[in-house]
């Protein structure tokens, strides 16, 4: 049995999650994150998740107006996003300089529902994965992507900034997985990152993906729809 078929049900994640508050970034079902940890917070977490459960949840400081603000605020009482994504390390390496670099793979999204309290210098949240209990099957909803529609302007993205890409490898890609990848990698602010985390489905983060991609290729003066 693989690990991935541990996550079934809402029942098969904790309910207690040490989060990793970070700006920018998120993670999705079954998509994949890299991260260098080095904060001595986030080491201790490491060491303390892969001794047991393997999870963690990435999820997004909370806007917090003008206040100039950090990739990952310190201290507990900085607010968060009510939504993240809890994902397993499945792969980690041990730096010379003491970092360690860590691969994430997303399993389901969790709502935010109170934040434990602990003595750890990291944080650890309540979470309900309930509202999101269709990221536990894999695939689903791929029959509803305009896949065509998205590679047409994932193809005027690339070429109007110059960008190469593997297309043989994103030909053979799933939808879901090339939805979430993109979503994931792409180079949008944390506004829209959130949008696409919380995209209700799959069909729903695909249609925000082309709307931002066709926005900035509009704004730099080319058209998203012109390329077949």
């Amino acid at each position: 049995m693989g690990w991935t078929d541990q996550y079934q049900r809402p029942q098969d994640l904790p309910p207690r999650l040490p989060v990793f508050p970070l700006r920018g970034a998120i993670l999705l079902p079954r998509a994949t994150l890299p991260l260098n940890i080095f904060e001595p917070r986030y080491l201790a977490m490491l060491h303390d998740t892969l001794a047991g459960s393997r999870l963690i949840g990435i999820i997004q400081p909370a806007r917090t107006g003008s206040v100039l603000e950090t990739e990952s605020p310190q201290g507990k009482s900085s607010p968060l996003r009510s939504v993240g994504c809890a994902g397993r390390v499945t792969s980690y390496q041990e730096l010379d300089d003491g970092r360690l670099a860590i691969t994430l793979t997303g399993i389901g999204r969790f709502e935010v529902i109170g934040e434990a309290a602990s003595p750890t210098a990291y944080r650890i949240a309540s979470v309900s994965y309930d509202r999101f209990v269709q990221d536990l099957t894999q695939g689903l909803g791929e029959n509803e992507v305009d896949r065509a529609g998205l590679l047409r302007v994932l193809k005027s993205y690339l070429e109007q900034n110059r960008l190469e890409a593997d297309w043989t490898s994103i030909e053979r890609a799933s939808s879901e997985s090339l939805v979430n990848a993109l979503s994931i990698m792409a180079p949008y602010g944390a506004e829209e990152k959130q949008a696409l985390l919380e995209a209700r489905d799959l069909k729903t983060r695909s249609e925000v993906l082309v709307a931002l991609a066709e926005m900035e290729i509009a704004a730099n003066g080319g058209s998203g729809g012109t390329i077949q």
